[in-house]
């Protein structure tokens, strides 16, 4: 499988000099760009390297813990089926839980309702 990490590095670059973070909350969604990742970890994907996430638990003001989404339908027990995201089906991807800086948020799609975000919130705690 070819992964242009290239390409990727040369915008990893402009993104670091992002001057501001994102402001966000817990149970957002956003676009994020992930880049390209090692192995299996979860891509972004198309040529911004973007996937939506789902703001776990916030850090501090410059880094946040992501779950990142995915429209695949596979049944999967470290998936969580969230419904309807930004026109279509997608699952929060438990086992690709990992810490970002916010300058990596590029745009908030929406909310997660409160009783569904308890319940990913539980399993991504009882992974730990």
């Amino acid at each position: 499988m070819f992964k242009d990490f290239d390409s990727w590095n040369e915008q990893k670059k402009k993104l670091h000099l992002t001057e501001s973070n994102k402001l966000y909350h817990e149970r957002e969604i956003w676009w994020c760009s992930l880049g390209v990742n090692v192995g299996f970890e979860q891509d972004g994907a198309g040529s911004d390297h973007q996937r939506p996430v789902l703001i776990l638990k916030g850090l501090s003001r410059n880094t946040c813990t992501v779950l990142p989404l995915t429209t695949s339908p596979h049944k999967h027990r470290m998936r969580i089926s969230l419904g309807i995201v930004d026109g279509k089906p997608a699952s929060v991807l438990l086992s690709q839980s990992r810490v970002i800086d916010t300058k990596r948020l590029v745009n908030k799609i929406g909310f997660l309702n409160k009783k569904l975000f308890a319940l990913v919130r539980k399993a991504a705690k009882d992974l730990l």
